[in-house]
């Protein structure tokens, strides 16, 4: 198989390069400071330290969920489970009122969690940068808490879930 030739890249290009590197699924919320909930399904979700807990997330410019963040300085994540494509799907959505009917778990501080999510944390913003079209985040996780399950999976524009090859668990070097 030959690849095509290198060229600039367009919007389109990019995403569907970056859509060959699986991620992992996950909801960005915070709250307007009146009360109103806002949040997002997002696949740019990293960690950057463990000692601070220190996280990434990088949202779009201009959404309700990134002034949220912005006039708050805080914002909760939610780490979806494999049977959960349905909320990363509702709020990949623009618009609407995405928490009508929908029992939430609330962080010690008050911020909508996604019930039954494998991992809830609640971070304070460290700092944001503007990037291209997004807004960074960089949050210090101050409250947090997991349980076991299968996460649920982005790749290539599809929703999935992660399968074991069976091996021994990698053990982390630190």
């Amino acid at each position: 198989m030959t690849l095509p030739a290198f060229h600039a890249p367009t919007p389109t290009d990019m995403r569907r390069s970056m859509g060959r590197f699986t991620t992992g699924v996950a909801v960005v919320s915070a709250d307007d400071g009146d009360g109103n909930p806002s949040a997002m399904t997002i696949s740019s979700l990293t960690s950057i330290s463990l000692d601070p807990a220190i996280l990434l997330v990088s949202l779009t410019h201009g959404s309700r969920t990134t002034e949220a963040v912005e006039a708050a300085g805080s914002f909760a994540v939610s780490v979806l489970g494999s049977r959960q494509e349905a909320l990363a799907r509702r709020f990949a959505t623009r618009g609407g009122a995405r928490f009508d009917d929908l029992p939430c778990d609330r962080s010690r501080s008050g911020l909508p969690l996604i019930k039954d999510a494998l991992a809830q944390l609640e971070c304070r913003v460290h700092s944001a940068h503007d990037i291209g079209d997004h807004r960074v985040f960089y949050g210090e996780v101050t409250d947090m808490r997991c349980r076991e399950g299968t996460g649920l999976v982005f790749y290539s524009g599809r929703f999935g879930d992660f399968h074991d090859f069976g091996h021994d668990e990698v053990p982390w070097l630190f």
